[in-house]
């Protein structure tokens, strides 16, 4: 090899190891700085960190319900709570921006709707509290409530402040099926002034009524406390009812018909007031047997006999009377006690002629207070008690009417579920 090859090779091997030196320098140098940007980025965020921790409230709101809930009560659940602080602010709207007004406690530890909420509904809730430093905090939330095809109610009587007769049961009425009965009884109570245990029956999957053994104590109150809302009744379906209701008993009103004797009796507080003569179902229509509350007064109704199976051969009721005058039901299916001025005045006390229903003499127009009809509707309430005995017909069923006085107490305790 000459000196000349000999320089060059030496060169390209300095020129080669001047480069890995280069390139390994280069590498040592940016190890170095990634490590301490990295470390850089750590002391940043805890000095983050640490700050956030010093600036952040203590206050802790909760909001009722969850965020993203559905199914919701209308009554009681929406609700804003906070611990630690007291609420500055709160904001409750419907989706279509509708405020919702609300009631902030006195000592602003809670918030809530001022009024029954609306079913199948999206509201959002935005909440601000502070702590003792004046340090904010904030959250939010949206829900829907219930829709109706997911909730049930229960239609009752009798109505709020209204004064009853002493055999006025509280019958409520189911819109959809309770197949939880023992959940949604556990959510009602009737309670009285004069202490008589109250017994809920059920005589089918919608209709609950409660009663005492006997006939309500005159003069007392009954009060119906409604604490459905949220309560399962069936599979997905939910009570919204929160509800207190309270009606008064009158004075202890009985009358007793003896279709065979074709009298009435008229009874208040055990004493007899009045006897009337009456007119009673026919041989081929009696009227029922038992004991039946009142449930409806019309000083005039019209009766029409299609509507309780009474048709001629051409499909037309076999009467029709557009003015019968000082009605009062008897019965789910068509029994009534009432005025008649079309029959002969000679049938009262002597005859039974009707369709099933007790007659009383009267005028038509049901203007004449002088006539037995007449007075014993102005002397008659919701609530009040006719017996009818003597009749060939059968007794009643419990639940032809407000007549669950026909079972016995331990029939209408058996299937108690409260």
């Amino acid at each position: 090899m000459t000196d000349s090859k000999r320089r060059r090779g030496l060169m390209a091997a300095s020129a080669l190891l001047g480069g890995v030196l280069v390139v390994t320098g280069c590498s040592d140098s940016g190890d170095a700085s990634a490590s301490s940007a990295d470390s850089s980025k750590k002391s940043q965020a805890a000095e983050v960190d640490k700050a956030a921790a010093e600036e952040a409230s203590q206050a802790q709101i909760t909001i009722s319900p969850k965020n993203g809930a559905t199914n919701a009560s209308i009554n009681n659940d929406a609700k804003v709570t906070v611990a630690k602080g007291k609420l500055t602010q709160v904001a409750m709207t419907t989706s279509a921006g509708a405020a919702v007004e609300g009631t902030l406690s006195s000592d602003g530890t809670s918030w809530q709707p001022a009024a029954q909420l609306q079913r199948s509904t999206t509201y959002k809730i935005s909440a601000t509290a502070q702590d003792g430093k004046g340090r904010e905090a904030h959250e939010n939330s949206s829900f829907t409530t219930v829709s109706p095809a997911n909730s049930f109610i229960g239609n009752f009587t009798p109505e709020d402040g209204s004064t009853v007769g002493v055999g006025m049961p509280v019958s409520i009425n189911f819109n959809k099926p309770i197949t939880d009965k023992k959940a949604v009884q556990a959510g009602i109570t009737v309670t009285s002034s004069s202490g008589q245990q109250v017994v809920g029956h059920w005589f089918n999957a919608q209709r609950l009524d409660l009663r005492p053994e006997n006939y309500w104590t005159g003069g007392s109150t009954v009060t119906l406390k409604l604490a459905l809302d949220g309560v399962e009744g069936a599979d997905g379906v939910y009570g919204v009812q929160q509800k207190t209701v309270t009606f008064k008993v009158g004075r202890n009103q009985v009358s007793t018909v003896d279709a065979a004797a074709h009298t009435m009796t008229v009874t208040q507080d055990g004493k007899t007031i009045k006897t009337i003569p009456i007119s009673a179902g026919s041989p081929d229509n009696p009227t029922y047997n038992g004991q039946m509350v009142i449930s409806e007064k019309f000083k005039e109704t019209r009766m029409n006999g299609a509507t309780v199976g009474f048709t001629d051969d051409d499909g037309k009721g076999e009467y029709d009377i557009k003015d019968v005058p000082h009605a009062m039901r008897l019965s789910t299916s068509g029994t009534f006690i009432h005025g008649n001025y079309w029959g002969a005045p000679s049938v009262f006390g002597s005859v039974n002629t009707s369709h099933g229903c007790v007659g009383l003499a009267d005028v038509k127009g049901a203007g004449d207070a002088n006539q037995p009809a007449a007075w014993f509707y102005n002397n008659s309430i919701v609530g009040d008690v006719v017996i009818v005995k003597n009749s060939p017909d059968k007794t009643i069923t419990p639940d032809n009417g407000l007549n669950g006085w026909n079972m016995s107490w331990a029939q209408w305790t058996a299937d108690a579920t409260a």
